[in-house]
């Protein structure tokens, strides 16, 4: 890549993987190095790779006080044969273009961004973990730096993406998970910024978030902002519910994530099955939970891939999700998506790229 400053550290001052890579854990390790890039006198400027090491910014950077932080998420994965790889980075790139629209955040190139990161990945390789179901995460993220209290779009912004190994996301692992199904507090509503990675987005859903976790729920479903009646996503991934044979999830409406690996899950499953993108009502859910027809439930996204579920809780009743385990299907579309993006399985569909 053209025109990108490089200052990397030697290799006596940096750190090391932690030696049990099975206890990662997710989003506490950092790597040696950052991409940064700088928006000011209306264009995009310095790209560079530098040491990982906190932000000098205003106190008055408008993205502390007025909101312009948007982020993404993806995963390079080492392969079998010891090549780096990426899985669908241009859909998170052009996801988070999208994001910049609706924030008022100047267009980024969306092609110099993966080169960037392609760079980063070849300047931090060692800290890709080898161990099964490991990974390194990466999250792109932009935000308002301009020293300025007033609300208006910023005219100064920093572009980042760090890095850090992790393991599976949920404790349980790809285990089946416990849901609570929040039936009153909405995180969006129709029109806003639900269907971007917005940081306010992730703030509005804490609260209802936490209450459930004290309760023993893993995760948190939401229901629509207008009814309360249908379902939409849960905090970190987009919901697939299986009732006689046919898979549904929410359809793409504005509240809810376009989600890479929903994406993918849609692709794989559809040559295998019946599959629908309607509204379903939380009702539907748990008659069929009643009489048998639940046959499996899953979350998807880029941090647990797949996730099954057991168990859903609405309005203090549990309500158990096919035999309680993990689903055929869930089964075989996490089998699938984690082949690919390991090597294991062909790639019949582009979603690799190789770091090279």
């Amino acid at each position: 890549m053209e025109n990108l400053e490089k200052r990397i550290l030697p290799q006596s001052q940096r750190r090391f993987l932690p030696p049990d890579e099975n206890r990662l854990g997710f989003g506490d390790i950092s790597s040696d190095h950052m991409f940064v890039m700088d928006y000011y006198d209306g264009r995009w400027q310095r790209p560079r790779i530098e040491p990982f090491a906190p932000l000098a910014i205003s106190p008055a950077a408008m993205g502390l006080h007025y909101g312009q932080l948007m982020f993404e998420g993806l995963k390079c994965y080492r392969r079998q044969d010891g090549q780096l790889a990426l899985f669908r980075p241009r859909d998170n790139f052009k996801r988070m273009s999208r994001s910049a629209e609706m924030l008022c955040i100047p267009q980024f190139d969306q092609e110099l961004a993966l080169s960037a990161l392609k760079e980063l990945l070849l300047v931090d390789q060692n800290w890709v973990p080898t161990s099964a179901g490991t990974s390194l995460y990466i999250r792109p993220f932009v935000v308002a730096t301009e020293p300025h209290l007033g609300v208006r779009p910023a005219r100064e912004y920093m572009f980042l993406i760090i890095t850090g190994p992790v393991g599976a996301y949920y404790a349980e692992g790809f285990a089946p998970i416990k849901i609570y199904v929040e039936p009153e507090a909405s995180r969006v509503a129709p029109g806003g910024l639900g269907e971007v990675k917005a940081a306010s987005n992730y703030a509005a859903s804490l609260h209802a978030a936490e209450e459930a976790s004290k309760k023993g729920y893993s995760q948190l479903l939401w229901l629509d902002p207008s009814e309360h009646k249908y379902v939409e996503e849960v905090g970190s991934m987009n919901m697939f519910f299986i009732i006689d044979d046919e898979v549904i999830t929410s359809p793409l409406a504005g509240t809810i994530l376009p989600g890479v690996t929903r994406d993918s899950v849609l692709t794989l499953a559809r040559t295998w099955g019946k599959v629908s993108e309607r509204a379903l009502s939380i009702d539907e859910i748990t008659q069929a939970a009643d009489n048998g027809r639940l046959q499996e439930a899953f979350g998807s996204g880029t941090a647990a891939v797949i996730s099954p579920v057991g168990t859903l809780n609405y309005k203090g009743k549990d309500y158990k999700v096919g035999d309680g385990g993990i689903g055929s299907l869930t089964q075989r579309l996490y089998d699938e998506i984690v082949g690919i993006q390991y090597g294991s399985r062909p790639d019949p569909y582009g979603w690799i790229t190789l770091v090279n």
